[in-house]
């Protein structure tokens, strides 16, 4: 296969913008909390990014893409350390099918596990330790994010190779179960096990400054184009057909929230606006290759309904997931992935293709939680027995920025000797 340039440019650039995204997951999460946990939140974005980086290129890659273990997982030492994955026998840069370097594709497929896994960091906010978090990302992203990557898009047991391929070629086009599903059952998971914030439910927890959290809406909807866009893996009218159903079921998505919260509520709201905008970015990743733009209206519309209902359901049921990442990449993840078995041109029920592409929609979703829900939770008691998940109460009360890491993100909160009296408790 000879190079392709211009596919080779789209894939570098979607990679950057899929990059990107997590900074401005950090800035999203960051504006949400309140002003004493802002810097940790945010490094727990650019933690995943550091951790996960190296991992990938280790074994991550090879567990993702490389040979088939019983359908679940490639194995980590047929490509470990990108061994065979950069160049070709006779030493040149290996190209795929599309005419883009392979190792273009390696860094493009790093982004995707370096998000998934920071998604997850929003559930937990305000009272994990920094340590067992750093942990956690390398441990839940080789035993849960890169056999999850390998089932769908790998060959293995959910992808069109798979068993259920026999009904309907599954179709998650960029991340419907792998990263949304994957990362909304595990956050639902670690907010159960790390357990509520101290005040949760009794105290007013708002978010501190809602222009970074706009601020971050944005940035995740610019670098999302690379995440669906770049899923065409070239520069051409599926990536074009992305781009647009994108567009169109995002800005559906807020319209669907903002109605909820004016009929609900009795005012539209800008941390609403924001929400809705993930809601629908979620909810059209799995189906921006199959759907229409006049389709994807659909999708992010009742995205954005159901995710605005899903946010209030911590309060009746009693989980802290903190910054609504259930609620949103969970519901979205799910609703997106089922309804391409209703809304896919080709395949879907309203378009004359039966219930076939429905019944295996549905069956890589409940997979998909039933897989991320078993290993999250194997893995977070086993952090909670060895290491602990919770900062102690002082610190948590007094502010996880300066107990944890001797910052604060604004001159007005209290800096000094209680701050490292703090942290010399959590060392000891």
């Amino acid at each position: 296969m000879e190079l392709d340039t211009g596919a080779t440019a789209w894939m570098l650039m979607s990679a950057s913008l899929v990059l990107l995204m997590t900074p401005g997951l950090a800035l999203f999460y960051g504006g949400m909390v309140r002003g004493k946990s802002v810097l940790n939140m945010m490094m727990m974005s650019f933690g995943a990014i550091a951790v996960v980086g190296v991992v990938y290129v280790l074994w991550g890659w090879s567990m993702s893409y490389g040979a088939d273990l019983g359908g679940i997982v490639g194995n980590p030492f047929d490509q470990f350390g990108l061994s065979g994955a950069i160049y070709d026998a006779a030493g040149e840069f290996a190209i795929d099918d599309f005419g883009v370097p392979g190792i273009v594709g390696v860094g493009f497929q790093a982004t995707f596990a370096i998000i998934t896994v920071a998604l997850i960091s929003g559930a937990i906010a305000d009272r994990a330790k920094f340590g067992t978090w750093m942990v956690f990302v390398a441990v839940w992203v080789t035993l849960c994010y890169f056999p999850m990557a390998h089932m769908v898009w790998g060959g293995g047991l959910l992808s069109g190779d798979g068993p259920f391929a026999s009904i309907a070629t599954p179709i998650d086009f960029a991340g419907g179960t792998v990263v949304h599903i994957n990362a909304g059952v595990a956050a639902l998971v670690l907010a159960l096990v790390v357990g509520k914030r101290k005040g949760f439910g009794s105290e007013p927890m708002r978010p501190h400054n809602l222009p970074l959290v706009m601020l971050g809406a944005a940035l995740l909807w610019f670098g999302w184009f690379g995440f669906n866009g770049g899923s065409a893996f070239t520069a051409d009218g599926f990536a074009g057909l992305a781009w647009v159903n994108t567009t169109v079921a995002t800005a559906a998505a807020v319209l669907g929230w903002l109605l909820v919260e004016k009929l609900r509520d009795g005012s539209a709201t800008s941390l609403g606006a924001a929400s809705g905008v993930v809601a629908g970015l979620v909810a059209i990743t799995p189906a921006a290759g199959s759907v229409s733009p006049v389709g994807s209206i659909a999708v992010g519309a009742i995205a954005g309904v159901l995710s605005a209902f899903a946010v209030g359901l911590k309060y009746r049921l009693g989980y802290d997931d903190s910054l609504d990442v259930v609620g949103v990449h969970l519901v979205s993840g799910l609703w997106g992935t089922v309804s391409i078995g209703f809304l896919a041109t080709e395949t879907g029920l309203f378009y004359g293709g039966g219930l076939n592409q429905l019944a295996v929609q549905a069956i890589i979703a409940v997979v998909a939680v039933v897989f991320s829900g078993i290993i999250t939770y194997l893995v977070a008691i086993a952090l909670k027995a060895v290491m602990g998940w919770r900062v102690s109460e002082e610190a948590e009360v007094s502010g996880i920025d300066l107990a944890v890491h001797s910052e604060s993100a604004y001159e007005t909160v209290p800096q000094g000797s209680a701050g490292g009296q703090i942290k010399r408790e959590i060392r000891a």
